[in-house]
């Protein structure tokens, strides 16, 4: 199985909630993420928050907490890839 992943902007948004993050249900499909998204940046930054499907996201764009991504050090429209969690031998990672 190959892992889907996609180049999406990570966007700051107030009126998301801690370690949750915004996707559009149809990337959330064809990246076949179901309750968690992997977020990994730069390829050395790796942060894994909860999904959430909200039509009103756009497509190319991953919403996450602002003042959680300020503490994390990721700006506002920072482009990174997102995933579903890999697992390996059945332990999530």
């Amino acid at each position: 199985m190959t892992a889907r992943e996609r180049r999406l902007r990570i966007r700051r948004k107030d009126t998301v909630p801690r370690q949750q993050a915004r996707l559009n249900p149809k990337a959330m499909e064809y990246l076949g993420i179901k309750d968690k998204v992997e977020i990994v940046i730069g390829g050395k930054k790796r942060l894994i928050f909860s999904a959430l499907a909200l039509d009103s996201v756009p497509e190319s764009e991953v919403w996450c907490n602002s003042d959680e991504l300020k503490e994390l050090g990721v700006a506002d429209n920072t482009i990174a890839a997102v995933r579903a969690p890999i697992t390996i031998a059945g332990v999530k990672a």
